[in-house]
């Protein structure tokens, strides 16, 4: 097995997929400049990490060379961060993945696998969300990445360099953060339940979401790099649930019962999301093991044991 980077690394599906890389024998080099990824991910596992930015190109090409395959993960997220600073979140996510396709390019990488959203589709009506639907993204953070993804067309047209984007649906699982201010709503659920706190919903709690879980999304990485395939794919489980439904079986798995509290709806926040997977069953062989509760039932023990506070 040869060398592969994942740019963010330290990250919470950075850091799952350098565990399941090291795994299989790859040399494993983690790039993370520590904004949002923590270097408790990926301790003990093994792998070289380089504390850099993205956005310095110099340090990537360094990175880069004799390496097989680039899993760019590396992001500012958040679509509530994005809209309070758009500026921030389009210099490291669009500025940030097309210094990481050029130092790919200039290193004779063979692919990159780079990490998009399901937020490009946006609020559209239509369901489940295909790859070959028009985009339209509600948010900067969105924006910024289908400018990954339009960046990668043009690099692998123009430059000759193999790109997968994946669009992650929802993703959720063990070293996800809690804590933030940004944090999904599966660990802030999650964390709150566990001490007896009842779950903030914002918006009436109808809201319908895809839950990918992070073991799937790893699955799906190694997969883009395996085949012989380029192009979007969609990453997810093809079901949807509410977000009342969600707590109600958070709460049922750890048999806590609290009334939930509603808040406002957030800006840039989608209805309805649920993806059509067919495609990537088609062309990378991806089948997603886990569905909701068995994934919730693993995270909540993940949860339990290391990141339970009163």
């Amino acid at each position: 097995m040869g060398k592969v980077v994942i740019t963010g690394g330290c990250g919470f599906i950075g850091s799952n997929l350098v565990e399941e890389l090291l795994k299989l024998g790859f040399e494993v080099v983690v790039l993370d400049n520590l904004t949002t990824g923590k270097m408790e991910n990926v301790k003990g596992l093994g792998c070289k990490v380089v504390k850099a930015d993205i956005r310095n190109l110099n340090v990537l090409k360094d990175t880069f060379i004799d390496t097989e395959c680039v899993f760019h993960q590396a992001a500012l997220p958040s679509v509530v961060r994005s809209i309070s600073n758009p500026t921030l979140t389009n210099d490291v996510n669009v500025t940030g993945t097309l210094n990481v396709l050029i130092a790919s390019r200039d290193c004779d990488v063979d692919k990159v696998i780079y990490a998009s959203s399901s937020s490009v589709y946006g609020d559209t009506p239509i369901l489940p969300k295909r790859e070959d639907m028009k985009p339209n993204p509600k948010s900067p953070y969105a924006v910024s990445k289908l400018a990954g993804e339009y960046y990668c067309r043009v690099f692998s047209e123009v430059y000759g360099l193999k790109t997968v984007c994946l669009r992650y649906f929802n993703v959720y699982g063990p070293r996800q953060d809690p804590y933030s201010e940004y944090a999904a709503v599966i660990p802030r659920f999650i964390i709150r339940i566990l001490n007896k706190k009842p779950p903030i919903i914002f918006g009436d709690g109808n809201q319908t979401r895809d839950f990918t879980f992070v073991k799937d999304v790893v699955k799906a990485n190694i997969l883009a790099m395996e085949k012989n395939v380029e192009g979007v794919f969609n990453i997810a489980t093809g079901k949807r649930v509410s977000i009342n439904e969600l707590a109600n079986l958070i709460m049922e798995i750890t048999g806590v019962k609290l009334e939930p509290i509603y808040d406002k709806p957030r800006p840039g926040d989608v209805r309805h999301s649920l993806a059509d997977i067919s495609l990537a069953m088609e062309k990378l062989g991806y089948k997603p093991e886990y569905d909701l509760r068995r994934g919730l039932e693993v995270t909540i023990r993940w949860f339990s044991k290391n990141l339970r506070r009163s």
